[in-house]
């Protein structure tokens, strides 16, 4: 397994012989199928690449409140306010769960904290697009939470302990969130035709963003190489981007709506839709900060942190008291 790895990706991967003792051992237990925990020998650059990825996934469940919060208040119902405000509840406790995960490698929670606001880590390019209309909401539960589960489930067989677990319980509320996104968009795609229209519209909005959730084309991927050598990562970024496609473009159909994509055909010979790839110029650049929200959207999280830290600090003196009158007691 390993050594067909090696042989696929080329540069990036040590090869077994290159291997130190330790990483060697490492590596067959990776091979075997062995969980890594917190507290057993693991090369830096495992550590360090679990750090990157379960931190940004963090953060991308925290910044991912932001583009449905602002309509909650406006939900058209109280039912959907109901079912809006518990859903940006579950993506608040998803990222509390990464959180932990990423502090079993040794960093803290204020670590990563700081180097999402100082633009160090990042998080998902899909939060930095506008939510427009009500039919936003349903796409982003639909396709951005769709090619999250798409993404997600295969981290539940991650070869880190703790991030596989925190993956099972995310796994089951995500796919919640993509019944209901879809089922907003059914609503009104069967709607009033105006209804109808506005679903089209966010569709289009939506759609390449959601493909380039996937992140580049592995053999442009500096990290895919050596998180699939680790299994840290399980799909390849291309085989993922396809298997969302295929299973999305028949329940566009079943809705009555049409993918923006004119290249988008069935190949037979594949057994897989052929599609257009996303403008990865528009990625990069909204990577950089230059999306229509990056700046609204990191200002949000930086002040609800400086908001709040009379609270921590609050905390802070009472666990210190706590802890005082304990020893003294003692």
């Amino acid at each position: 397994m390993y050594a067909q790895m090696v042989k696929s990706t080329g540069e990036g991967v040590k090869d077994l012989k290159e291997m130190s003792p330790e990483e060697r051992a490492f590596q067959e237990r990776i091979d075997r199928g062995e969980k890594i925990e917190p507290k057993e020998w693991m090369p830096e650059g495992y550590r360090k690449t679990l750090i990157r990825q379960i931190g940004q996934h963090a953060h991308s469940e925290i910044v991912g409140q932001l583009p449905e919060g602002n309509w909650i208040t406006r939900a058209p119902t109280l039912e959907r306010k109901a079912i809006l405000l518990a859903k940006v509840q579950d993506e608040a406790g998803h990222g509390l769960y990464l959180y932990c995960a990423a502090e079993t490698l040794g960093v803290s929670r204020d670590e990563l904290l700081e180097k999402l606001h100082s633009g160090n880590m990042k998080y998902s390019s899909i939060f930095n697009y506008p939510t427009l209309t009500w039919a936003d909401i349903g796409a982003i539960g639909w396709l951005v939470d769709g090619a999250a589960i798409m993404n997600q489930v295969p981290l539940q067989r991650t070869s880190y302990g703790p991030y596989s677990r925190a993956m099972i319980r995310i796994c089951k509320e995500e796919s919640f969130h993509q019944r209901q996104g879809y089922d907003i968009m059914m609503k009104m795609a069967k709607g009033t035709p105006e209804q109808k229209e506005m679903a089209q519209d966010a569709l289009n909005r939506f759609w390449y963003p959601s493909l380039m959730m996937f992140g580049p084309s592995d053999k442009d991927s500096v990290h895919s190489a050596q998180s699939m050598a680790w299994k840290i990562k399980i799909n390849t970024n291309d085989e993922l981007r396809q298997k969302f496609v295929d299973q999305t473009v028949p329940q566009a159909e079943y809705l009555g709506l049409t993918i923006p994509d004119e290249n988008l055909a069935w190949n037979e010979e594949k057994g897989g839709y052929d599609f257009s790839e996303p403008d990865w110029s528009e990625f990069y650049e909204v990577l950089k900060g230059n999306g229509p929200c990056n700046k609204e959207r990191l200002g949000a999280r930086v002040k609800a942190w400086e908001d709040g830290a009379w609270f921590r600090e609050g905390l802070m003196a009472h666990a210190e008291k706590q802890s005082a009158a304990k020893l003294a007691a003692e």
